[in-house]
């Protein structure tokens, strides 16, 4: 049976720098959820705002998704949401925003409340929606809730790189949420202490403040270390599995969420989801882009 999953965030012109120099450009942002969504055969309604430039490059790429519904793909005048990201050798990537598109109209998602199954919130531009905005789609939706807090924990400034900055809002955010996505990074920044590892007790101690507002889980991806879940009832790491190729982590924490998102929409418990979550993203390092995303996917939803 064919489901509806909302998907919410930004589509972005990603142009991505490796150590030695080398420069790809592609889409990204929500794409690779959608991606996944679409190649898993799920009812996928697209809710964005895109730069007039970007969008017969988008139109290209997505115009044989026949799961994907674009009817709230919203052109906006400009070169849509770029952004230059560089990958060091080690550690964390460094992200420059050259141009951004507006936050989201709630209102135009309020409308189409009573058709979502299943809500996915990416903010993977943190630009996405005003925090009253969202709180008038939460309020309007009688679905589960997903929230992946990602690019909201850095800062807003356009032409120098973003940093990783306290948030203490995300307390805001999260009320009337089902679960809640970050990295480390990110969790550091919900603890108000960005720069930090927060440890086992700290992500409990996180945890615990995210299910006295009412969330069912707090979902920790730690990279090649798995993805740290936190429940009112159970606690767990699910490990990664390891990649016969890393060509590009691009996209990975986009795709876990998806196909965990996705199998939970079908029914399965939560650390089942996950672990199907984990082992779409450890194939997904091995190729490269939105494209290449839904392929995979669609062969192994097929295989």
């Amino acid at each position: 049976m064919s489901r509806t999953i909302a998907l919410l965030g930004t589509i972005t012109h990603d142009f991505i720098t490796s150590e030695t120099g080398e420069e790809t450009h592609g889409l990204g942002g929500i794409l690779y959820q959608a991606a996944v969504l679409c190649g898993m055969r799920h009812t996928t309604a697209l809710f964005t705002n895109l730069g007039e430039e970007l969008y017969p490059a988008v139109h290209n790429l997505t115009r044989d998704w026949i799961n994907l519904d674009t009817r709230n793909l919203h052109p906006v005048p400009g070169p849509g949401h770029r952004v230059r990201l560089h990958y060091p050798s080690r550690g964390e990537r460094r992200e420059v925003l050259e141009s951004a598109v507006p936050p989201l109209d709630p209102a135009k998602i309020v409308r189409h409340a009573a058709e979502m199954e299943f809500l996915v919130l990416a903010l993977n531009s943190g630009l996405d929606m005003t925090l009253s905005g969202w709180r008038t789609v939460v309020r309007a939706s009688a679905c589960p809730i997903w929230l992946d807090i990602h690019s909201l924990s850095l800062s807003q400034n356009l032409g120098s790189p973003r940093r990783y900055r306290p948030l203490p809002e995300w307390v805001e955010w999260a009320e009337g949420v089902d679960y809640i996505q970050a990295n480390s990074a990110e969790a550091a920044c919900m603890r108000e202490a960005p720069g930090s590892h927060p440890g086992r007790s700290e992500l409990d101690e996180l945890a615990r403040q995210a299910f006295e507002i009412g969330v069912k889980a707090l979902i920790i991806t730690l990279g090649r270390e798995g993805v740290w879940i936190s429940t009112p009832r159970k606690t767990g790491l699910i490990p990664t599995h390891r990649a016969e190729i890393v060509a590009d982590t691009t996209g990975c924490g986009d795709v876990f969420c998806a196909g965990t998102a996705a199998r939970l929409c079908e029914g399965a418990d939560l650390f089942t989801a996950a672990a199907y979550g984990v082992r779409l993203a450890t194939e997904a390092v091995g190729i490269s882009g939105v494209a290449e995303t839904y392929r995979l996917i669609s062969n192994l939803s097929t295989s």
